[in-house]
């Protein structure tokens, strides 16, 4: 087990007759002894590609590669103590699945074949798939094929354990179950292990930290809650989160913030927080917005009912302001969603106040979408007493 450090990471494809392409740009992540990042983006952004370079199954352009104290830029892949799961699962199909997991210690280890039958066996029971050793992958399920491709993992011993996307190919389930056994079984080895996913709930449910990248660059990297409730940026506060946290675009005039529809005033201390900012997003996620039956504060807005999206524990209630209809069509308008208990009955049509509370919102500097203010997180929240 080893720290891993990137420290300006770069990765560039050459294109013949074109520009250069930056996959990933100066990247720069420590990965603690025995913790869990999870790197997370929309496609192209560059997690497999750092994934692939940690391998060794991608050149390093720029930047160096630590696993402890080597620096390992120019080591081979075999020679690096990784173990990797693919997507794809990778199992040799013609042999069973006792040789599909001892394979690469036969071809890379001088281990006595007692040792790693003692070895396979031990893992294949902290997996639950002691009865499978003798089947092969074709006869397995999905879930029982990424077992034992843990499992080939696991008896390896490695210094960090790199995932690529290992449970896109299960269903919902079985992917929600796959999580969790994942976690206990990463804190049980208490291997450095880096996971790649496009999956923001398998990013939220999973890392000890997660790094969220686009176009090739860090966005920020955060513990999920910090991730979630002090966003960056504004990349960030629209790619955590579903439903996504909704976004108005505002001009500034002295503490009031104005939008198409709105206007919201801001108190002194929130106004300052702005500097000198002029032109402000500003976000607030939905299941921030109350909605109530009445009100006319400076917080609270007359909005109609667009459409509910029942989820069963929670309502997705999709609104517009009101006049905005026959102003807007339906794809011009700026998505305002908020989310309400299940048990609250609300129906397309209705007419609602909607109330944002200052303490929730969050303000970004349109020009930059750097994170002006974020809502407050309360560190000391404990669950209530009996």
């Amino acid at each position: 087990m080893s720290k891993l450090t990137l420290d300006g990471l770069t990765k560039v494809f050459g294109q013949s007759g074109g520009d250069d392409v930056v996959a990933v740009d100066d990247l720069s992540i420590d990965v603690d002894d025995g913790k869990f990042l999870v790197l997370v983006g929309p496609s192209g952004c560059g997690k497999s590609t750092t994934l692939r370079m940690i391998a060794g199954l991608e050149s390093i352009t720029d930047g160096r590669l630590s696993i402890g104290e080597t620096t390992v830029n120019d080591v081979p892949p075999q020679e690096r103590n990784i173990a990797m799961v693919f997507q794809s699962y990778a199992l040799y199909p013609h042999m069973t699945v006792r040789e599909n997991m001892s394979f690469g210690l036969e071809e890379s280890t001088n281990m006595p074949d007692s040792e790693i039958e003692r070895t396979v066996d031990d893992a294949a029971e902290m997996l639950g798939i002691s009865d499978l050793l003798d089947r092969k992958p074709g006869e397995l399920s999905g879930g029982q094929q990424q077992r034992v491709a843990l499992g080939r993992a696991i008896v390896r011993d490695p210094e960090v354990f790199l995932m690529d996307e290992p449970l896109s190919n299960l269903d919902a389930k079985l992917r929600s179950q796959m999580r969790t056994e994942l976690q206990r079984l990463q804190e049980d080895l208490g291997v450095t292990t880096v996971y790649v996913t496009h999956d923001q709930t398998e990013a939220m449910t999973m890392g000890d930290r997660i790094a969220i990248l686009n176009d090739g660059k860090l966005q920020q990297v955060a513990t999920p809650i910090e991730a979630y409730h002090q966003p960056a940026n504004r990349f960030v506060a629209g790619f955590i989160g579903e439903p996504s946290m909704n976004f108005f675009e505002t001009t500034r005039n002295g503490d009031v913030l104005v939008a198409e529809r709105f206007e919201y005033p801001l108190s002194s201390e929130t106004a300052d927080e702005l500097g000198d900012a002029e032109h402000v997003t500003f976000g607030v996620r939905p299941e921030d917005v109350e909605l109530v039956a009445s009100g006319s504060g400076d917080h609270e807005f007359q909005t109609i009912v667009d459409v509910v999206e029942p989820m069963g524990n929670e309502n997705n209630v999709y609104l517009q302001f009101v006049g905005e209809g026959e102003a807007k069509l339906m794809e011009e308008r700026e998505p305002f969603v908020a989310t309400l208990s299940g048990m609250r009955t609300i129906e397309a049509g209705d007419e609602v106040v909607a109330r944002i509370p200052e303490d929730a919102i969050h303000l970004f500097d349109s020009d930059t979408g750097i994170a002006l203010r974020n809502r407050r997180l309360d560190r000391e929240a404990a669950l209530p007493s009996r």
